[in-house]
């Protein structure tokens, strides 16, 4: 696997021109609402090629527009991960849902792992998985072809592969009964509650990316009934939810006959949910 490179943006070319001071910046972002005005005019600054370069990254910033989308990169898990306009942007808790699979992997050390990520977006998680490790076989999928375009140029054909479709139905059939970790950071904002998240995230992501369905739980819901024809004996589902799906789908999960666990972390707010294939499943094997 070809090395993926570490978060370091590089200092900026001083191309030509007089620079204004990161301070003015700073005050044009504060003034715009941005609470960490410091830290994205530090970031800004390091980024633009040229003055006229960093007037127009600042002015797409001032106008609301996600700041990973402005960069044309998220930091992810050490890495950075492309982002592109109409992309779902990866949030920090989302790593929860790494750390967890990289932890499901371990006792496949040695051999090849299978991992799926379903509804992958940027294909940040998927990546993020296989930066672990010099033997996975990476499958991720997104329904939306501008994301499908976006983790192709995250993901190359060393690493992965990405499939356009629903859910698993682009998956190769060979892999039924012999995914490793299958996730899934399917969107789970139930649709009443769009109206309540920031204005970047609602004008600028799009809604497919954001709305669960009445209760959040539609594609968590189908993601369940899936897992099991993929799951290899051993192997697990983790998807991340809101904290109020827990017990429903901790249900489901037993329902289609896996064991149900959840893993929570206060500091990044993050909840995921984890069914595991045991060894020896009846009616599954």
């Amino acid at each position: 696997m070809p090395e993926i490179p570490a978060l370091t943006p590089g200092p900026a070319r001083r191309a030509s021109g007089e620079w204004p001071e990161q301070s003015a910046t700073v005050h044009a972002l504060r003034s715009a609402g941005c609470v960490f005005a410091e830290d994205e005019a530090e970031l800004l600054h390091s980024d633009a090629t040229s003055p006229e370069h960093l007037a127009e990254l600042t002015a797409r910033r001032v106008r609301g527009e996600p700041l990973e989308h402005v960069l044309g990169w998220a930091a992810f898990s050490g890495l950075r991960v492309l982002v592109r306009p109409g992309v779902f942007v990866p949030r920090r808790r989302t790593e929860l849902l790494v750390d967890v699979a990289r932890r499901a992997l371990a006792d496949s050390s040695g051999r090849q792992a299978r991992v799926v990520d379903l509804c992958c977006g940027s294909g940040a998680v998927g990546l993020a998985i296989a930066a672990g490790r010099a033997d996975v076989e990476l499958h991720a999928v997104d329904i939306d072809p501008v994301a499908v375009q976006c983790a192709r140029q995250n993901i190359p054909a060393s690493i992965g592969e990405v499939h356009e479709g629903d859910l698993d139905g682009p998956l190769p059939a060979r892999l039924r009964g012999s995914v490793d970790v299958l996730t899934a950071n399917a969107p789970y904002v139930p649709t009443g509650a769009l109206r309540l998240m920031p204005p970047e995230a609602r004008q600028h992501e799009p809604r497919t990316a954001l709305d669960g369905g009445p209760e959040g739980l539609d594609l968590l819901r189908r993601v369940v009934l899936l897992a099991p024809r993929w799951l290899a004996r051993g192997g697990s589902v983790l998807m991340e939810a809101g904290g109020g799906q827990v017990s429903e789908l901790v249900a489901a999960l037993t329902g289609v006959g896996l064991t149900a666990s959840v893993i929570r972390d206060e500091e990044r707010d993050a909840t995921v949910v984890h069914g595991a294939r045991p060894v020896a499943t009846p009616g599954l094997d």
